[in-house]
């Protein structure tokens, strides 16, 4: 080969390389949500940072609410606050008319895993709440989201109105579900969604349907040596209860969960108990599955009070669907991910990261910074449940994961607080936000998109009437753990 011959094909491979690593072009809308959220990112951060630091759980994130809703008045949404019965929950709107997009934001913390941002597990206040889910990166980085594509609207650069929905006590009771009966989601055209993750990809897989249930057994008092024979023991009766119900594990199918938590189960080791209480959850991957071990499990409830000759009461507390995925939707979002590309962290982020596994006996292999390929949607996927379910079979929902943590660290823990009080977090909130925005964008730009999310929907949902599995009357507020 000559040299001449050899430069030519050089150079045709250098353009050809360069040429695969351009990235495709995009719209000046998408630029615009990009470089508003780089702007804004200071801000954003010391939003998060602010709801990390309240550590507020369900129902009672007053001081995240308030943060939330504080941000959004300040940059010009009409904030309509207290929706659905809930202090905590409020909707931040802007503009008018059609296509109305939305987008959900969780802001609550889950007890016991309060932690200082560190790598080594180092409670900030003992026995205080954390975000073990990364909710504080979650709403902050969704209405950082809708309010880039707010500075559109307001420009007159698209046209419809965004709507950021703050959806407190996603972690307890479900708060979506009273939004939901209030009607605060019936005319909304495409719902986003996000959650924090260890791995960054278009969400396309569903989650498992849920019940929570409370059951109560109710006997009679009596000295524990001097006259056992006049008691009548609820403790009994709950020993009896967990006993048939983890029998009853050998014949549910493998996409089953159940699991319980005893509240009260007596006072003092001489009394016979008078009381008990068990807070009892069932999930599967459908909806028909989880009812039938849940109405099982009620049973066996009823058996445990016949056997210990006592009383029993069960209780609804609230349930959730599994979620109704829009691939549509998600083809969409992951071309934004791609343009995107890939997180990028620094040394000290990635030595963090790694320290984190080693504190909790992962392989230390630091962030998974890859842009995952959509994946085939699995019939029935494992994993966790989410009152976003509820949402996505009332109105189409596109949904996220980006990374926030260390691959492989164990979700609701101290690990996943620490990486969301810092920049590992605040990265992946960041990214969100701008993924986020970017497919908000298309969605009002685009009515042929719109229509076939909404198409897909349809297709998926079927026959099925929705009704929300939530008892009567306002959501529990005055709770205790």
């Amino acid at each position: 080969m000559t040299r001449p011959t050899l430069i030519v094909l050089l150079c045709i491979l250098t353009m050809s390389q360069s040429f695969a690593q351009k990235k495709p072009a995009i719209s000046n809308n998408k630029k615009a949500v990009i470089t508003s959220i780089d702007s804004k990112f200071s801000e954003l951060t010391t939003l998060s940072d602010k709801i990390w630091s309240y550590e507020e759980t369900a129902f009672h994130e007053a001081n995240s609410s308030a943060a939330l809703a504080a941000y959004a008045e300040a940059n010009g949404f009409k904030v309509t606050k207290g929706v659905g019965e809930i202090p905590t929950a409020f909707v931040a709107e802007y503009g008018s008319g059609l296509p109305i997009i939305g987008i959900m934001g969780e802001f609550d913390a889950l007890p016991g895993l309060s932690q200082k941002a560190v790598p080594t597990k180092d409670p900030m206040n003992e026995e205080g709440a954390g975000h073990g889910c990364g909710h504080n990166l979650f709403g902050t980085a969704s209405l950082g989201a809708a309010t880039a594509v707010k500075e559109l609207i307001e420009s007159g650069k698209l046209k419809g109105t965004v709507r950021f929905y703050a959806t407190p006590a996603e972690e307890k009771f479900f708060g979506k579900l009273w939004m939901i009966r209030a009607g605060l989601f019936d005319d909304v055209d495409v719902m986003l969604d996000w959650h924090p993750s260890a791995e960054t990809k278009a969400d396309v897989q569903s989650s498992l349907a849920l019940v929570d249930f409370m059951v109560e057994f109710y006997g009679q008092a009596a000295h524990a040596s001097a006259d056992p024979w006049n008691g009548r023991s609820a403790s009994d009766a709950l020993e009896l209860y967990t006993s048939g119900i983890n029998y009853y594990r050998e014949h549910i199918k493998p996409t089953v969960r159940i699991h319980y938590h005893i509240q009260d189960a007596g006072k003092v080791v001489n009394v016979v108990p008078d009381y008990s209480r068990i807070w009892t959850r069932v999930r599967d991957t459908k909806r028909d599955g989880m009812v039938t071990v849940w109405k099982q499990i009620e049973r066996i409830a009823e058996g445990a009070a016949i056997m210990a000759n006592v009383d029993y009461k069960v209780s609804l507390i609230s349930g959730i669907h599994e979620i109704l995925v829009n691939r549509t939707g998600g083809e969409k979002m992951q071309a934004n991910l791609e343009y995107l590309g890939e997180i990028k962290y620094t040394d000290e982020e990635t030595n963090f990261a790694k320290l984190i596994q080693k504190e909790t006996d992962k392989p230390q292999v630091g962030m998974d910074m890859k842009i995952n390929p959509l994946e085939a949607t699995q019939e029935h996927p494992m994993g966790g449940s989410t009152d976003v379910g509820d949402v996505s079979f009332v109105v189409p929902t596109v949904r996220l994961g980006v990374t926030t943590a260390p691959k492989g660290t164990p979700w609701h823990s101290w690990a996943v607080v620490a990486c969301s009080g810092m920049s590992i977090g605040h990265k992946g909130m960041d990214y969100a936000a701008k993924a986020l925005a970017m497919t908000m964008v298309d969605m009002f730009e685009d009515a042929k998109l719109r229509e076939a999310v909404k198409a897909e929907f349809k297709q998926r949902k079927g026959n099925y009437v929705y009704e929300g599995l939530i008892p009567a009357g306002p959501p529990p507020l005055d709770y205790k753990d």
